[in-house]
């Protein structure tokens, strides 16, 4: 019966091992499958808004001709003139300018709202005048620069930026000497370094975004927005908030961000997140600030700074929960434990030894690889008892002190023999040889006797 229930208990471990180890594959697997493709298979227009220097009667025929084509694809706005017409592409109020006639009409583009959005106007529009035996004639109103042919390259500059901020906060949970105002003191230097290295690949190096301080304000922005919102999820989410930060700026921002197709011609699920999430907006403010003269500004720096202020009121709900934590360990009378060890992103992270609060664990969170309990000769719990385990070579790996009830834990041991020794003030040390793995937990109690003490004899001077 007890080697069943062993059996039993050690495949539950194996199990949790497994799922905990690849949970964060999986969820990229599936953001690969069900957010990149889904995004980018089927690039359609939805609702692209095309200036007409037509009379709203003609307007509304050249509706009808295109929603039959394309349903929902267009939303026509009538203009008095061809000039005003161009004026709304020039302020990006519109992707395109028409200009009917019956025998040469004119397609006014801006390649700025990328290279999909103008080819795929053209040739709606190119089809619409053949019907008439029209020739269509096209003319560039807003070209790319020489660094953004296809009016992509900033997207690089964008996941530059993104990723290492990502990276850092999985980094600083690793920093646990640091308290969190130098946390946060770091990420806004990582972020300001990060954001000059970018502006100035992307401005005097590629040619791809202007020489212009707006450009590094909202490259600085997104590294923000990034950053303090995945270190704000830290003390909600534990070892899940990797997952909660690659899916909100990755899987579902990169699709959404309009840069590698543009964001008219996306699902409505991801033509919906476009405008809520930081890699869009620091997308459509940088293109604004590139080709568009400033303009519609707005709405991008609102929602980057609001991502910012999120991120800042999380990191303060999770200071106030960790104290009101603290005061209630100490109403229950535990005034020393071992804290959490941080967490991390295990698809970056190798295994590396720390300690655990026994019988404190919760699924996501490392399972302990090895734990025990130090007594005295009488079966008294010992509290602050050395826990030392080094490997074969006589390397310490871990270093820590038995809980108020003589207990410890620990885990992130790479698979293979260890030694644990186990001492405390005026008392015999106890060391012991194991077997370490992660599918095989290790339970390990010490018996701690005192020391012996050696009183001084009497010596004799040999004086009668």
């Amino acid at each position: 019966m007890a080697s069943a229930h062993a059996k039993k208990t050690r495949a539950g471990e194996v199990v949790r091992t497994l799922v905990m180890g690849l949970w964060l594959p999986a969820l990229f697997l599936a953001g690969l499958l069900f957010s990149f493709l889904l995004a980018f298979h089927d690039p359609t227009p939805h609702h692209v808004k095309v200036a007409v220097a037509a009379p709203p009667a003609a307007t509304a025929q050249l509706q009808h001709q295109l929603d039959t084509a394309i349903p929902g694809g267009f939303t026509l706005q009538p203009f008095d003139s061809a000039a005003e017409a161009r004026s709304a592409v020039l302020n990006n109020d519109a992707v395109a300018a028409f200009t009917p006639a019956p025998h040469h009409p004119q397609l006014y583009g801006a390649k700025a709202d990328g290279a999909a959005m103008e080819s795929m106007i053209r040739q709606v529009f190119t089809s619409a005048t053949q019907q008439t035996g029209a020739t269509l004639g096209f003319h560039e109103l807003v070209p790319t620069r020489r660094g953004d042919a296809l009016g992509t390259s900033p997207f690089y500059l964008l996941m530059a930026c993104t990723l290492p901020a990502y990276f850092l906060v999985v980094a600083m949970q690793r920093a646990v000497g640091f308290s969190r105002r130098a946390h946060v003191a770091t990420m806004l230097l990582a972020g300001a370094v990060t954001t000059v290295a970018c502006y100035l690949a992307g401005a005097y190096g590629m040619d791809a975004i202007p020489q212009h301080p707006l450009a590094m304000l909202y490259l600085f922005l997104l590294t923000q927005s990034v950053s303090l919102t995945s270190y704000g999820l830290v003390a909600f989410l534990g070892p899940f908030f990797p997952g909660a930060a690659v899916t909100l700026f990755i899987m579902l921002s990169v699709p959404s961000s309009g840069l590698t197709v543009p964001a008219d011609l996306l699902s409505g699920f991801f033509h919906f997140l476009h405008p809520i999430l930081p890699m869009g907006n620091a997308a459509d403010a940088l293109r604004n600030v590139n080709y568009f003269d400033d303009r519609q500004l707005g709405r991008p720096t609102a929602v980057l700074c609001a991502w910012i202020a999120a991120g800042t009121a999380l990191i303060v709900l999770g200071y106030v929960k960790q104290l009101r934590q603290l005061v209630r360990e100490a109403q229950a009378g535990i005034t020393r434990y071992v804290s959490a060890p941080p967490p991390e992103d295990p698809t970056v992270e190798l295994p590396e030894p720390v300690a655990l609060p026994p019988h404190r664990h919760h699924f996501g969170e490392q399972p302990a690889m090895l734990t025990g309990r130090v007594s005295g000769p009488v079966g008294e719990p010992l509290a602050g008892v050395t826990i030392t385990v080094t490997d074969a070579h006589g390397r310490q790996l871990l270093h820590t002190r038995t809980d108020q009830n003589g207990e410890y834990a620990a885990t992130g041991f790479h698979e293979g023999f260890a030694v644990v020794v186990a001492g405390g003030p005026g008392r015999q040390p106890v060391a012991t040889r194991l077997l370490l793995s992660m599918a095989a937990p290790v339970n390990q109690d010490f018996v701690l006797t005192p020391r012996q003490q050696t009183v001084p004899g009497y010596v004799n001077s040999g004086r009668g």
